[in-house]
């Protein structure tokens, strides 16, 4: 027999769920008959699987030895058990996927410099906010990639967040997406609460996200533009409509004119609606490309801003979030990530610069309460 003890970071998911983790080699349907015959029981009681499990239960699991080490293997075939709102993703990763991060490939030098980027901008006993530099994926792509998700799992076992063992139950995640070359703030759960937590702000759009760029061109005057999304996943671009069409989504996108010239001007974008692309498609259809975005800018405009600055990416940086007040562990938060030092440069040699944001380049610990209270969560080291 196995007796398992519910932590307080594994706590607030289906007992079914949980147990899908634990034993990633049995079939959910297996899994509910053992619930079925009391082999496997939930403080010594009969379940049936739909139960939240809180901190302190006991699940006693009635299987022998061999058994039970058979079904800690995954399956083949495995798979990530992932649900998304909107961008936010609160992912359970099983089988194949598991068996992967165990065996990643050593890291490249690349890899490395970009994991000694990152950035704790806020962390509590449910949330972590990091600044991901450009370049990073969010996620992977291929089970080789590393990532912010990859490096958020380390993080947790090196810091005492999470134990190795502890990974089979429950695998914290960032909660949202930013493309690969887009700098900036991203939230993680490292516990199911947090998870649930995110992806429901995530979702009913209670979070304030403010994002930086530079877009080719002089733009006149702020405002709050709309239209509709389509994505061709084949190409992963997407398309502009100002009527709907089959398949799109409804988008919209709030700017602010934070300083313009004849031939670029810097953005201030409060992100409403939050799909794929959407502010890069979005400003593009308008004229108004960002610096180093090739899959909807200008080509020629784009090589000579590799040419003269080195930059080859999209300058868009997610630089500013807000909680409401009334918004549970997170209310009142004010997260702002300084400006990146490239990004910098550029507004500096195409006489951008903005004297009311954050530039910092040696701490990027701005956590802050909106009512001033003062912020006593320090970032883990």
């Amino acid at each position: 027999m196995k007796e398992i003890t519910i932590t307080k970071r594994e706590e607030g998911q289906r007992f079914d769920r949980f147990l899908g983790k634990y034993l990633p080699g049995a079939s959910s349907g297996f899994l509910h008959k053992m619930l079925r015959k009391k082999n496997i029981k939930l403080n010594g009681k009969k379940a049936e699987g739909r139960e939240k499990l809180s901190a302190g239960d006991l699940i006693q699991i009635f299987f022998s030895d061999e058994t039970f080490e058979k079904f800690q293997k995954p399956q083949e075939g495995g798979k990530q058990d992932t649900f998304t709102d909107g961008k936010s993703i609160v992912q359970r990763t099983q089988g194949k996927q598991l068996e992967r991060t165990k065996q990643k490939k050593r890291l490249t030098k690349e890899e490395m410099n970009l994991r000694e980027q990152v950035k704790v901008l806020y962390s509590s006993e449910d949330t972590l906010v990091f600044h991901k530099p450009a370049g990073m994926l969010s996620q992977r792509a291929k089970a080789d990639d590393d990532s912010l998700n990859d490096y958020l799992i380390d993080y947790c076992v090196k810091n005492g967040i999470i134990s190795r063992e502890e990974l089979s139950a429950f695998r914290p995640s960032v909660a949202n997406r930013l493309d690969r070359n887009t700098s900036g703030i991203v939230l993680a759960g490292i516990s199911i609460r947090g998870l649930q937590n995110l992806s429901t702000m995530l979702r009913e759009r209670t979070l304030g996200k403010y994002y930086l760029c530079l877009v080719e061109g002089r733009v006149k005057e702020d405002a709050r533009i709309s239209g509709y999304l389509t994505k061709e996943e084949k190409n992963n671009k997407v398309s502009l409509h100002k009527e709907k069409v089959e398949g799109a989504s409804y988008i919209e996108t709030e700017y602010t004119v934070l300083k313009s010239t004849e031939k670029a001007s810097l953005l201030k974008i409060r992100l409403i609606t939050g799909k794929s692309h959407q502010i890069r498609g979005h400003l593009a259809s308008t004229g108004h490309p960002v610096f180093g975005d090739y899959k909807y800018g200008n080509r020629e405009f784009n090589n000579q801003i590799k040419w003269k600055e080195g930059i080859n990416y999209q300058l868009l940086h997610s630089y500013e979030l807000i909680v409401p007040e009334g918004t549970g562990e997170l209310s009142g938060l004010h997260i702002i990530d300084p400006v990146p030092e490239a990004f910098h440069q550029v507004q500096k040699n195409w006489n951008l610069e903005f004297s009311g944001l954050s530039y910092t380049k040696t701490s990027h610990q701005t956590a802050s309460r909106l009512d001033k209270r003062k912020n006593d969560r320090e970032g883990r080291k």
